[in-house]
């Protein structure tokens, strides 16, 4: 995992002059901030961080000189000055040289921390040379972990089931994810179980997305509405796809008949056909799915 590279970088207190942190997902900028200002005293911060943004308005923007004067700027403290760029990406071509014999002889008590958002084009490999270039993108099968190893940043030990539990009934989000990890901490457990998020998903109500299911199942039409409509007060949409989504995926297995896992990848298809309309605003997507769902016939 890419990202677990930076964590490792963070651990050893950001050796290298200027780091090059790539990608497409704005999320995992915010969170390779949040790491570098943790590294700073508290008290110490309005003198020893600096942010710039190369998408401020053309009044606000930054010039290169003057990131290279603040780097250059002996710090307040007698520790080290981190200074970092947002949005590098869009650092003119011609602006680019400035950077680059900057790193040929950078400050040794500042770090400069790029973000680029993106994959980065081929002059800017080439131009920075000097720069530690880190990819934070995590896969979506490395997301379980990125989890487990969030929930432990605060003080929480997550199971990997309930890991690959929150990931499937959210998706692969990692804000809307961090969010959850953020409920996490409110419920006064350090061991969080697969049992106490199911908890806090679906809450102390008489029906769960197990009864909804196993209404659809039935093919009883006024059960699966009915329990449906519980459901809905409670939950947003997205959270009821990606629960029915996880549920439906435990009854896969190898002694399911091959009615029975037709019938799972007709519900599968379906399932992703809802989640599609709920993201571009169709109309009713998840009555819409009720019917439908309604209609198979589970055959064993």
């Amino acid at each position: 995992m890419s990202y677990r590279n930076l964590l490792d970088e963070v651990k050893k207190g950001l050796p290298s002059p200027c780091y090059m942190l790539t990608s497409s997902d704005r999320f995992l900028h915010s969170e390779a901030v949040s790491l570098i200002r943790g590294m700073i005293p508290e008290s110490e911060l309005d003198f020893s961080f600096q942010s710039f943004d190369l998408l401020s308005s053309d009044q606000d923007k930054p010039s290169p000189d003057l990131i290279i004067d603040v780097l250059n700027t002996v710090p307040f403290f007698s520790g080290r000055k981190y200074v970092v760029v947002e949005n590098f990406q869009k650092l003119p071509k011609k602006e680019m040289g400035k950077f680059a014999g900057y790193l040929t002889a950078p400050s040794e008590s500042s770090i400069l921390v790029l973000l680029y958002e993106g994959s980065p084009k081929k002059d800017f490999k080439e131009g920075l040379k000097g720069a530690k270039q880190i990819s934070l993108d995590i896969r979506e099968s490395d997301m379980p972990s990125w989890l487990v190893d969030k929930a432990r940043s605060k003080d929480l030990s997550l199971t990997d089931e309930a890991a690959r539990y929150l990931l499937a009934i959210i998706g692969p989000d990692l804000g809307m994810l961090s969010t959850e990890v953020e409920k996490l901490t409110l419920i006064g457990k350090k061991d969080v179980s697969l049992d106490d998020i199911k908890e806090i998903v679906e809450g102390k109500r008489a029906y769960g997305v197990f009864d909804l299911i196993n209404a659809l199942r039935n093919r009883n039409a006024d059960e699966a509405f009915r329990i449906y409509g519980i459901l809905r007060e409670t939950e947003e949409p997205y959270i009821l796809i990606g629960a029915l989504n996880w549920q439906y995926a435990q009854m896969q297995g190898e002694g399911n008949s091959p009615a029975e896992q037709n019938y799972l990848y007709e519900v599968f298809s379906l399932l992703k056909n809802a989640d599609a309309g709920i993201k571009t605003g169709s109309y009713y997507p998840l009555e819409l799915l009720l019917a439908k769902l309604l209609k198979l016939s589970p055959k064993r």
